[in-house]
């Protein structure tokens, strides 16, 4: 089960590595126009492994599903409407389109989902499940959903032009109902997802350690590759907000690994 896993995981490493130098300086010819749009569907394919190894094939597909599905309807209100997230319109270079939103779009709130919740059932590990734990879990998950699209937001609108605001605001012209709306689709798909995840059955020990850690490592791939398109842009606000919680998230992560010490099955595997 692994060895595919391994090598869809791998593909994505390629496909990082040069996303961010062609990217990053400038070099991606017109030709490879799509590669933006494969990047967000090949980053909601890792996080459907992780649902899948997680919950098992009916209930990861069924949540992978039920994301892509929510997600494009209430990013389509907003292309339509300026509901939730508020006026804007995605780019025409940036993949095929269902009610006027790039599929990749819904592929990396798949991604979104699941990194968040990774996080946040990692940072409450010690809380017994409870309605508390199930409330601060999901604000938390849906917090750490805003931090990412504070850095994604400036970089994709200002810099890369992949989507057009209607309305401005004091941060980089993106309208503060776009945070808010991230704020409580995210917190809905956390709601959902908690009672689902402690009644769960993990059908692969190795499998989940194995995703589970490479969700966190997705998430600071993702952060890291925005924060260094942001500098180079100079967007020293957005890189400042966003760097130093990142980089908590993922020593606090790292520590909590360390103090409820790895099982020899995941030193072996991590």
């Amino acid at each position: 089960m692994l060895k595919l896993d391994k090598l869809v995981f791998k593909l994505f490493i390629f496909w990082y590595g040069c996303g961010v130098v062609l990217v990053g300086f400038d070099l991606l010819p017109p030709v490879l126009e799509w590669s933006n749009a494969f990047f967000l569907i090949l980053c909601g394919v890792l996080a459907g492994f992780y649902f899948i190894r997680t919950f098992g094939k009916t209930i990861g597909y069924s949540i992978v599903l039920l994301i892509f599905i929510l997600s494009m309807a209430a990013e389509s209100l907003g292309v339509h409407y300026g509901w939730i997230f508020g006026q804007y319109n995605y780019s025409g270079d940036f993949g095929f389109k269902i009610v006027d939103v790039p599929i990749g779009i819904g592929f990396a709130w798949v991604m979104v989902v699941a990194v968040t919740h990774v996080l946040s059932i990692e940072l409450l590990k010690k809380m017994n499940h409870s309605l508390l734990k199930w409330m601060t879990y999901s604000i938390i998950g849906a917090l750490i959903a805003v931090l990412i699209d504070l850095i994604i937001d400036p970089v994709a609108y200002l810099v890369k032009g992949y989507w057009g605001w209607e309305g401005t605001s004091f941060y980089y012209e993106v309208p503060m109902q776009n945070f808010i709306g991230w704020f409580v689709v995210s917190l809905f798909f956390h709601l959902l997802l908690y009672p689902v995840y402690v009644r769960n059955q993990i059908p692969s020990e190795e499998a989940f350690i194995y995703w589970k850690h490479r969700m966190v490592a997705l998430f600071g791939m993702v952060m890291g590759m925005f924060i260094f398109l942001g500098l180079l842009d100079q967007l020293w606000l957005a890189v400042t907000i966003t760097g130093v919680p990142t980089y908590l998230l993922l020593y606090a992560y790292r520590k909590s690994i360390k103090t409820f010490q790895l099982s020899s099955l995941e030193k072996g595997i991590v």
